[in-house]
């Protein structure tokens, strides 16, 4: 087997390799997965739990690969892009929401959200009646680019504060990772994500052992929270509930989702060399994402988007075959049963989620460079250097989003949604739109176009 080729198929691997492949794209997803509903109960006070957020992004991201006829290794992990809206329904105290407990503002929070998964269906339709070509007219690699690299750098922050907390931990994650990586020899070459988070867990355990803590004085590894959990439990469900203003909260959100889950097609299908655009089909993957989205919120979980983290293992490993994700998702279903395996993982020091995003985070960003690169887009061209300036100020300046109200609601637009907006418009708009779908297969081939 040469360790250059990519493997289609899994199954030459044996069974005992393939389980642990799964297990590596699982740990990829895991630390931002969890990180969101860590971030929604302990920052805004909202009650979201992460048994049930690995729950539904096992059966999201299962569900999903029913929708892309089993055809795309893609993962379903909890969406960033909402925590602006967890944040904004967390403030609301007017009308029904004065005076209201947390856990029912989260229920009408995923209330919402169920909205927004609702609106992939209409895009989905859009590209289904119109054409995937003609859709990717506005959606020339002059606008993916750009906004590919923005995902990647808008995550670039929260890699460093992660690692900031305790850089010799991070420094460990990111070096075992890198050596396993160009140094490692057969399985260990696939695996070094995994091997960075398991390495440098060790060295957490044993630091912490010799006395060593967080940035901020904190013990590095805390398992008071592990000891209390049982070992079986079900995921605590409850009913999304819906309400106006928390639809207008969450569902313009979704633009920004939806704009990202074309740049993770479009990123997958540049890494794996496969067209997922045209076959299953856009329109098929974004039903998948909406769907796994509305699901997992009508009963309280988060909004699920596909990963660039698994993105980047595709990358590293060099193993497409989709069944190695499915693998991941049961894994991630099964801990959802069990409450003290959540807070082991829920222990994982921040540092070394930092240390391993610095890899990851990065690699997203240069897949939007190589999109651009290898589609030729020529930049002595004012009309792109436009299109792509305009792209990166607004994906990379509004830190906060744009705030606006609509109907005595505010209403909240993140620097993504505001990027790609700026973007397609601009394209559509300037004259010279000169992107040909299809004339350039090496290029198309590499922003995940081809025949």
């Amino acid at each position: 087997m040469n360790p250059n080729e990519a493997i289609r198929d899994a199954r030459q691997l044996g069974v005992p390799k393939m389980l642990v492949l799964g297990l590596q794209h699982m740990f990829a997803m895991f630390g931002a997965t969890i990180l969101v509903p860590i971030i929604v109960s302990s920052q805004y006070g909202l009650p979201l739990s992460i048994q049930t957020t690995l729950f539904f992004a096992g059966v999201g991201t299962l569900f999903f690969h029913l929708c892309a006829k089993l055809k795309v290794p893609a993962f379903l992990g909890s969406s960033f892009a909402f925590l602006g809206g967890f944040e904004t329904m967390s403030k609301l105290d007017q009308g029904i929401y004065a005076n209201m407990a947390a856990s029912e503002k989260l229920q009408y929070a995923c209330g919402g959200i169920v909205a927004a998964g609702l609106l992939y269906l209409i895009l989905a339709l859009l590209v289904k009646v119109a054409g995937v070509r003609q859709v990717m007219r506005y959606l020339p690699p002059v606008v993916t680019g750009p906004i590919i690299i923005c995902i990647g750098l808008n995550l670039a922050p929260s890699a460093v504060n992660n690692a900031a907390t305790c850089w010799p931990l991070a420094l460990i994650a990111l070096a075992v990772i890198i050596v396993f990586n160009i140094w490692g020899r057969g399985m260990l070459k696939i695996i070094p994500i995994l091997l960075g988070v398991v390495i440098s867990y060790l060295a957490a355990v044993v630091m912490n052992a010799c006395g060593v803590t967080a940035a901020d004085g904190s013990p590095l590894l805390n398992f008071a929270a592990v000891a209390e959990a049982g070992w079986l439990g079900l995921p605590p469900f409850q009913f999304a509930k819906f309400d106006l203003s928390a639809i207008l909260v969450m569902a313009p959100i979704a633009i920004a989702a939806m704009m990202e889950h074309i740049g993770d097609m479009s990123a997958i299908s540049a890494t794996v060399g496969e067209n997922f655009l045209e076959d299953p089909g856009l329109h098929r993957t974004l039903v998948g994402d909406g769907l796994a989205t509305s699901l997992s919120a009508l009963f309280g979980g988060p909004a699920n988007t596909t990963y660039g983290e698994n993105t980047g293992v595709l990358v590293l490993s060099r193993v497409y075959d989709p069944k190695v994700i499915r693998l991941a998702a049961c894994y991630a279903l099964a801990l959802g049963f069990v409450p003290k395996m959540a807070e082991v993982i829920g222990s994982m020091p921040s540092a070394i989620v930092g240390g391993v995003s610095f890899m990851l985070y990065g690699m997203i960003s240069a897949i939007g460079v190589r999109n651009i690169v290898e589609n030729k887009v020529d930049f002595t061209n004012s009309r792109n250097l436009i299109i792509a300036a305009v792209i990166l100020v607004c994906g990379l300046g509004f830190s906060g989003g744009l705030t606006f109200s609509l109907g005595g609601a505010s209403v909240t637009l993140t620097s993504l949604a505001i990027a790609a907006i700026a973007g397609i418009v601009l394209n559509a708009v300037l004259p010279g739109n000169d992107y040909e779908f299809g004339s350039n297969p090496e290029g198309d081939q590499n922003r995940g176009i081809h025949h």
